[in-house]
């Protein structure tokens, strides 16, 4: 599977924006699906992932409420709204796809910078 995120840009704090990652090849809908981010000088981390079916949905304390994961199968698309963007949100992010953890493929990331 091939992935290309999109939808990053500059949002002041508060501010909301919706990321999208669009899935070519076959079986995109058997995969668990991930956003991870990526903050300059700092480690890869875990954002929220989703189930194949949509069905389960898991998220990171320090996004839990804020951010919302969802995907549509039939357009091979994955989603993160994210809502009440802090500076500390500032990362690029990237999504990924898997049989079990969703880390197995990898997209290009999409910068995401929060001004305070």
């Amino acid at each position: 599977v091939q992935l290309q995120a999109s939808g990053g840009g500059l949002v002041q704090a508060g501010g909301s924006l919706r990321l999208s990652c669009a899935a070519s090849g076959p079986s995109f809908s058997t995969y668990h699906m991930g956003w991870w981010r990526q903050a300059p000088g700092k480690e890869r981390e875990f954002v929220a992932a989703i189930n194949w079916s949509g069905g389960s949905t898991y998220y990171a304390e320090s996004v839990e409420g804020r951010f919302t994961i969802s995907r549509d199968n039939a357009k091979n698309t994955l989603y993160l709204q994210m809502n009440s963007l802090k500076p500390e949100d500032t990362a690029v992010y990237y999504c990924a796809a898997g049989d079990v953890v969703p880390r197995d493929y990898w997209g290009q990331g999409t910068l995401v910078t929060v001004s305070s």
